[in-house]
């Protein structure tokens, strides 16, 4: 759960900052969280889940 609100935060950042900065319209908005929820409830959802979990452990695991 915690992953999900960090990538709900992080990518609604982006988004946010790709609106005000990049000229992102709000169509174009809409139509990547539409295709973001119809994405979830397919088959390759567990795939992309695993992967971004892979994603943040590597990502923990880094030693500065």
């Amino acid at each position: 759960m915690i992953l999900s609100i960090s990538g709900i935060v992080l990518f609604g950042t982006i988004a946010f900052l790709f609106f005000r900065r990049d000229g992102l319209k709000v169509s174009h908005a809409l139509v990547c969280s539409l295709f973001g929820f119809y994405l979830a409830g397919s088959a390759i959802a567990p795939s992309i889940q695993a992967g971004g979990a892979s994603l943040a452990s590597l990502v923990s695991g880094l030693k500065f």
